[in-house]
């Protein structure tokens, strides 16, 4: 059982079909109501995640955390947000 929450930087993410995701790198937290809102997987897996983009893990999509965190859901591919490009000034 973990004390503390940062017990979870470091550990392994895995996808409901077992699929490697990443490592947890940091937690996102909400100071204001003083609970983690996600988890910040940076080096995410290239099969799962356009260019291996770092991805926040929503903490509702997390089945179960032990050894390592299981998610409860994960879409099936992430692609990385291309910025809209302004119009050029005249």
């Amino acid at each position: 059982m973990l004390e503390e929450a940062s017990e979870i930087i470091g550990m392994q993410v895995y996808t409901p079909n077992g699929v490697f995701l990443g490592n947890v790198n940091n937690l996102v937290v909400d100071v204001e109501e003083r609970k983690v809102d996600g988890l910040f997987v940076s080096e995410s897996n290239p099969l799962l995640v356009e260019d291996s983009k770092a991805v926040n893990v929503p903490f509702r999509w997390i089945q179960a955390i032990g050894d390592i965190v299981l998610l409860k859901y994960f879409p099936k591919r992430v692609n990385a947000r291309r910025p809209t490009p302004k119009p050029a000034e005249k």
